[in-house]
């Protein structure tokens, strides 16, 4: 039931694109980090949101006009190979499998405790794992069906999220506003710097770009929609959690938003940010499934990973041993615990993977940009003026990784070359 020459269906509309990037996005970011970023800059923590957002656009912009000339399996793997070379392609391949394997533990995981809240019936753990066994069968049985799974997960979450803005907009007291920046400049370009890593589900859409169905014109409108109503619900919030907790309540809580929740007295406000919560992590989870196990069929064709990750399934036009073997690790790192020193090194490889975006779109001819030499220009200056701000462990274990990816790929090369 698979073959290794047939090719992924294009059934992905613009809606569901959309879906796919906001499922990825809408994440640990809005529920987690903008506590830490408060912590930081204090209110001005939004103005870091908000450079954040520029930068990431910038990104965008790269990955959508990318992907509409080279609607492949792999983003940014395959724009590396294709127009610097095969160590850049292959280096923003691994760091991707390694940054989203990891966390999709951590999610799977954080899941499972939101979900507890909810029906403490059993372990979380229980949930953690009937929710990676769910969502691999999701992916298996074909893209359309895990669209569609995605788009009630997301509309779920964006309702929640609303339901917590228009719940605290009255309740917002400009005196928790003051003073805006008590760190300075500094505090909010690390804000910045932190919060970057909120928006970058985005790229999804181009890792599934041969899955799209006219992608020339739908993947830059869907990258562009998604980014773009991403930057809004996240200033919203920021604006509502410090308007009405104020920024030190955000910054000592490892869950902010159910702080805010918990001031306000909207019925049943904090059921519904529990349940937002959940099918936030439960979007981040079914996206990053999607996207290993394409990374992996892209990589599978190139003899950078095992080539019996390129086969697709003949009745469901998935890569079905890159879905079930991307579960089975999900599950493995779930049970044991991710390893800490590789989710400290997703910030050196997000931003190696954008690096790499960028220089591959400023490489790009003329003929195939759809928007100016600039945006990639400012997104590339973007991610390494963030970069300067990693502390030295992250960067070396980043470099580490990077390292035992290409001596393995060595290996494979050696097997299957």
């Amino acid at each position: 039931m698979n073959s290794t020459g047939k090719q992924l269906l294009r059934s992905l509309n613009l809606k569901d694109a959309v879906g796919i990037g906001l499922g990825a996005i809408i994440g640990a970011g809005i529920f987690v980090v903008t506590g830490v970023a408060a912590g930081v800059a204090g209110p001005a923590f939004i103005i870091g949101l908000i450079v954040a957002g520029i930068i990431a656009t910038c990104n965008a912009l790269s990955s959508a006009q990318l992907a509409a000339v080279y609607p492949q399996s792999g983003g940014t793997y395959e724009y590396g190979y294709r127009l610097i070379n095969p160590s850049f392609g292959f280096s923003a391949g691994w760091m991707f499998l390694i940054s989203k394997l990891a966390a999709a533990g951590v999610v799977a995981i954080g899941f499972g405790s939101y979900f507890y809240q909810l029906f403490p019936v059993t372990s979380p753990m229980t949930f953690s794992v009937a929710a990676v066994v769910l969502l691999t069968a999701a992916n298996y049985f074909g893209i359309k069906k895990a669209g569609l799974l995605n788009l009630a997960i997301v509309t779920i979450t964006m309702l929640s999220l609303l339901y917590l803005i228009f719940s605290g907009a009255p309740a917002i007291k400009t005196e928790n506003f003051k003073p805006f920046a008590p760190f300075g400049l500094t505090g909010i370009a690390e804000a910045a710097a932190l919060l970057f890593f909120a928006f970058t589900g985005y790229g999804r859409i181009a890792t599934l770009a041969e899955e799209v169905a006219n992608p020339m014109k739908t993947i830059p409108k869907a990258i562009i929609i998604t980014i773009v109503t991403a930057i809004l619900l996240y200033v919203a919030i920021a604006i509502v959690a410090i308007g009405v907790i104020g920024a030190n309540a955000m910054a000592s809580s490892t869950a902010p938003l159910q702080v805010v929740a918990d001031a306000l007295a909207t019925p049943g406000i904090n059921t519904v940010i529990t349940i937002g919560a959940s099918t936030a992590m439960l979007g981040v989870l079914l996206s990053q499934i999607l996207g290993i196990s394409r990374m992996m069929l892209a990589m599978g064709r190139r003899r950078d990973l095992p080539p019996i990750f390129q086969q697709v399934h003949t009745r469901y036009h998935v890569p079905h041993l890159g879905i079930l073997f991307t579960g089975f690790i999900i599950l493995l790192l779930t049970w044991l615990g991710s390893f800490e020193f590789v989710v400290r090194s997703a910030t050196f490889t997000i931003l190696l993977y954008y690096s790499i975006t960028n220089i591959s779109a400023i490489r790009q001819p003329q003929s195939d940009r759809l928007y100016g030499k600039v945006i990639p220009v400012f997104g590339l200056i973007g991610c390494l003026a963030m970069s300067v701000s990693l502390p030295l462990y992250v960067i070396v274990s980043g470099v580490g990784l990077l390292v035992i990816g290409f001596v393995i790929r060595f290996v494979f090369h050696k097997i299957w070359m």
